[in-house]
């Protein structure tokens, strides 16, 4: 009976782990929590998770997304509108971290990522949302995206809402109508 128990354990976190892979297409680097990362709580600090989330979807931004050096020289940026963390777990010392991401949302102006940090067992310990406003930097201000670039995060955003996602997210954007 025991060992039925363990096989559904395992097949329920696999479930859980596809689902995520899924859900969360993008990865960053997995990062393991160093004694310097740690608060006298003995857990990781909240600086890091923002460092680890907030900073880590290099690629996914710059390369997939289009935000590379040559779309900010056409005088273009994003900036960070608003951000949520939900810690779930703790990230403990010696844990080695996976930061993974989805486009979960685009509007003319605005952009909604979604990502979360799931340890090695499979658990998300924290969920990371951030709004990002397309900005002309001439006026600094939010501006529409033209139609090509609006289309590639479109399509981005198509493939990565394929799965679901089995947790709430708290920020919302108008969706595109």
């Amino acid at each position: 009976m025991s060992l039925i128990i363990i096989l559904l354990k395992f097949n329920i976190k696999k479930f859980m782990s596809d689902n995520l892979k899924n859900s969360f297409p993008y990865n960053a680097k997995t990062v393991e929590i160093t004694e310097e990362m740690c608060d006298l709580n003995g857990h990781m600090n909240v600086l890091y998770y923002n460092q680890m989330l907030g900073f880590a979807f290099g690629n996914f931004y710059t390369i997939d997304m289009g935000f590379s050096d040559e779309y900010f020289d056409s005088g273009f940026s994003s900036f960070t509108l608003e951000d949520n963390y939900r810690y779930t777990k703790e990230c403990l010392l010696g844990e080695k971290i996976l930061p993974r991401y989805r486009l979960h949302n685009v509007n003319k102006k605005l952009i909604h990522i979604a990502g979360v940090l799931i340890n090695e067992s499979g658990d998300v310990c924290a969920l990371y949302e951030t709004i990002l406003g397309h900005i002309d930097m001439n006026t600094r201000k939010t501006s529409e995206m033209d139609d090509d670039f609006l289309n590639n995060l479109l399509s981005i955003m198509k493939d990565n809402t394929k799965h679901p996602i089995n947790m709430e997210l708290r920020l919302k954007i108008k969706d595109l109508t």
